[in-house]
């Protein structure tokens, strides 16, 4: 599809099925032909309010390249499939589907059919973690600790807080570890509106994860320790810190000798901007040009089958 002008739509359009529209519609490479959505009325409020088409979705696939998925998780297999056996490139949000059997048999549909999933995990594309990557390149990891909080959501969500935000944390654990873990321990409380998580790595490398849908502040903090330094990242300013090795020493004053100890912090520049935007940007260029998505289907099921055994496993700590 290189060079061709690509036709786009959107599948389910909430709250964040419209961002996606949004974004398409800012695009200059991309046809933003039409919209699908359960609530028709909704449909066509988007499509009006976008300059484009409210359709059936059968009728949509018809006239489509790629589509985003943006629907609640229990139809994610149902919707994606009919895409992929008609086709059409997805880009899904996460996670890729409700259960692990659904998400290896969409694998083998995009396989199949020669067509591309990309897996919706966007903190991949927060500018932050694009700098992060480079960084962390040079360093031996220790230990990462990550924290997704906030107060409970406004809109109806199916998904619990590992399923619904750990599984965020998950994808950049595993992204930064390029490993499985071996050791996996999950506990929560109140249906696991707040868990959290430990992991064990076989090169060393140690991870806890904590979610929560019940803390009135949203906290999206990542923070890794390194042989070297210490490196804390802000989701949402979009920021790093690397806090330097440095030493202790005593030094003498007219009060006396004092104990000083004073540590370096290097703020890299990031260039901010929309993840969502680089997000479906990435994906359409993978299209265009028959490369591997950033955050593959392989990527997207296997944070799910970690996420899904840290669920139950915080699960049972309910019970």
């Amino acid at each position: 599809m290189a060079g061709k002008t690509i036709k786009v739509g959107v599948i389910g359009v909430g709250s964040m099925g419209q961002n996606h529209v949004r974004v398409y519609d800012e695009l200059e490479q991309v046809d933003l032909v039409g919209v699908a959505d359960a609530d028709e009325q909704r449909a066509m409020e988007i499509a009006t309010e976008y300059d484009t088409r409210a359709l059936p979705t059968e009728e949509l696939l018809n006239v489509v390249d790629v589509v985003s998925i943006a629907v609640p998780t229990p139809y994610h297999y149902d919707t994606a499939m009919e895409c992929l056996q008609s086709s059409i490139h997805v880009l899904i949000e996460k996670p890729i589907a409700a259960t692990e059997k659904e998400g290896r048999e969409l694998i083998d549909a995009a396989e199949a059919n020669d067509v591309t999933i990309q897996v919706g995990h966007i903190e991949r594309f927060n500018p932050a973690i694009t700098a992060l990557d480079k960084i962390v390149d040079r360093e031996d990891i220790v230990a990462i600790r990550a924290e997704r909080l906030g107060p409970p959501p406004k809109r109806e969500i199916h998904d619990n807080a590992v399923i619904d935000l750990m599984i965020h944390d998950v994808d950049i654990l595993l992204s930064l570890a390029g490993e499985e873990p071996t050791i996996v321990q999950g506990v929560g409380t109140h249906d696991n509106k707040y868990a959290s998580a430990t992991l064990q790595f076989e090169s060393g490398i140690t991870g806890t994860l904590i979610a929560s849908r019940l803390t009135q502040r949203k906290v999206r903090k990542l923070k890794i320790t390194t042989e070297e330094n210490f490196i804390e990242v802000d989701y949402l300013d979009q920021t790093i810190d690397i806090h330097r090795r440095s030493a202790p020493e005593f030094v003498n004053s007219d009060s006396g000798v004092q104990y000083r100890h004073e540590s370096v912090i290097e703020r890299p520049q990031i260039a901010n901007h929309e993840p969502l935007k680089a997000e479906i940007e990435s994906f359409i260029e993978s299209v265009q040009n028959g490369t591997e998505p950033r955050v593959s289907a392989s990527d997207g099921l296997q944070a799910f089958t970690l996420v899904n055994e840290i669920d139950k496993k915080a699960q049972a700590d309910n019970e």
